[in-house]
């Protein structure tokens, strides 16, 4: 090998490799602060933009930790908590249903003080300490796997009995109908399509009467001929088609 190569890929791993390695912390650093100039002017999700920005540059360096859809559910606030359901209209009140003793099901009352969850909570604070405030605790994830994997264990674990809770107030039958599940219109109409148990189907008017054996006519169907097929364009006089 050419000894201008041999010392242009010296230079390469060494000192060209400092230089790019500061480089690209520098522009580490204005992306990290240009987000933290975002989260404080943001209006909306204050509790969360609030306890993350402190602790921004080491949050956004970390090497340990992942978010699931149970753990951000606690740090957004927005989830199987009553307050939240009752903001967005599937909860009559924000009333927790775990202790019956708090106004407003909050993810802060979830995570400090809902005796529903005195076994979780106890196994948390051993690993993260006392200070169960949102802003503690993400400083504490931000610092420590161990505290990152304390606080993910307790949120799989309580918000996944809050959400079997909600299941079993959405397929009550005697619930307010603002609690029920919703369904979407092809949803609707999928169900409208399912066999009955003797093989009649149900129908916007009632049950058709019948085995489920003939197929369903869409416009799609239509327009491509039932099976898949095109059907032929009519012929005009002549052969051509129209």
């Amino acid at each position: 090998m050419p000894l201008n190569l041999i010392y242009l890929s010296y230079l390469l791993r060494t000192r060209y490799a400092i230089i790019i390695k500061a480089e690209r912390l520098r522009l580490e650093e204005d992306a990290v602060s240009r987000w933290r100039e975002r989260l404080d002017d943001s209006t909306y999700g204050r509790r969360t933009t609030g306890a993350i920005a402190p602790v921004l540059t080491e949050w956004v360096r970390r090497q340990h930790g992942r978010l699931t859809f149970r753990l951000t559910q606690v740090l957004s606030g927005h989830g199987c908590f009553g307050a939240y359901l009752a903001k967005i209209g599937r909860e009559p009140t924000a009333e927790c249903h775990h202790c019956r003793r708090c106004d407003e099901d909050s993810a802060q009352h979830t995570l400090v003080s809902c005796p529903a969850w005195v076994g979780e909570r106890g196994v948390l604070v051993s690993v993260v300490g006392g200070d169960l405030s949102l802003q503690a605790i993400v400083a504490r994830m931000a610092s420590s796997e161990e505290a990152w994997q304390a606080v993910l264990t307790f949120c799989e674990a309580v918000i996944s009995q809050k959400e079997a809770a909600e299941r079993e107030r959405e397929a009550d039958p005697t619930a307010p109908m603002i609690r029920r599940k919703r369904l979407g219109r092809r949803r609707r109409n999928y169900h409208l399509h399912l066999p009955l148990p003797d093989g009649s189907r149900t129908t916007d008017t009632g049950v058709s009467p019948g085995p489920a054996t003939a197929p369903r006519v869409t416009p799609r169907a239509v327009r491509c001929g039932v099976g898949g097929i095109a059907p032929s364009p009519p012929q005009r006089p002549g052969g051509l088609p129209n």
